[in-house]
């Protein structure tokens, strides 16, 4: 049955004792990584690739990557971007942090999937986390391009064939219907997903299109409805006290010590 690795609640549990018999208040549960911030695609809620037009072909080298993560010392890499597998050397990148045994968990929007298949072996210390933000037309406006949705799905089969753990991540927009997201969930618990990511997009002022955003009360109420038709039986991998910060039954200071980003 997919979900959650024990191993990843082992090592998280163990990580968590290890800092309060430290002492330590602050310190890093999830690294975000990103190598680079070019990306293949230019999605309508994006303010990545237009904050870091000025950059945008500039990389990190793979000692860069190591550096930053021997330095934060995270149980869980999570490499973003733009999209990770343009790197040149994406694959040794995840090969090197998977065999420090932290946990690693590559974002993609897919299209660069064979390429994966080639360079990046199965480990029980990845997951490919790919990036669905809706049903076929949904995903295909949000991503501004035909045919991307067909290819992610196409890729998460692929992925799965050959060994990989695959996860999701939804980005929820203003404007559409809960009832979409009722059957993209349950269409990815029928194939087999390890676990479906859900956020609401994030307001960026790069964004022309402001209008696509959920404003809090509204991304509230918009969860409930999404989760009264699915919280059970869907594998949501997030903690169940995020899922209820959703839908503004608990209010969480920042922690932005808990994410560092590099």
């Amino acid at each position: 049955m997919p979900g959650r690795p024990l191993g990843l609640s082992l090592k998280l549990g163990w990580y968590l004792l290890q800092q309060k018999i430290k002492g330590r208040e602050h310190f890093p549960l999830t690294m975000i990584l990103e190598p680079l911030e070019e990306c293949n695609l230019t999605c309508t809620g994006c303010g990545r690739i237009r904050e870091y037009e000025p950059i945008i072909e500039r990389k990190l080298t793979v000692e860069q990557c190591m550096a930053a993560v021997d330095e934060c010392n995270p149980p869980v890499v999570s490499i973003a971007g733009g999209e990770p597998l343009m790197h040149p050397k994406i694959g040794e990148i995840v090969a090197r942090i998977v065999k420090q045994k932290r946990y690693v968990y590559l974002c993609t929007n897919a299209l660069l999937y064979r390429k994966a298949l080639r360079v990046i072996k199965p480990s029980p210390y990845l997951a490919f986390v790919v990036h669905l933000d809706g049903l076929r037309e949904t995903h295909d406006v949000a991503v501004e391009r035909k045919g991307v949705y067909d290819v992610a799905i196409k890729a998460i089969k692929a992925l799965q064939k050959a060994g990989h753990r695959v996860c999701t991540n939804t980005t929820l927009f203003s404007g559409n219907q809960p009832e979409e997201y009722h059957r993209l969930f349950a269409m990815l618990n029928d194939m087999g997903v390890e676990g479906m990511m859900v956020s609401p997009g994030f307001q960026y002022k790069e964004v022309a299109q402001h209008d696509i955003f959920l404003q809090r009360e509204e991304a509230r109420s918009f969860f409930r409805r999404v989760f009264e038709g699915c919280r059970e039986s869907v594998r949501f991998y997030h903690n169940p006290l995020y899922l209820d910060f959703l839908i503004g039954e608990r209010e969480y200071e920042c922690t932005q010590w808990s994410t560092p980003t590099y």
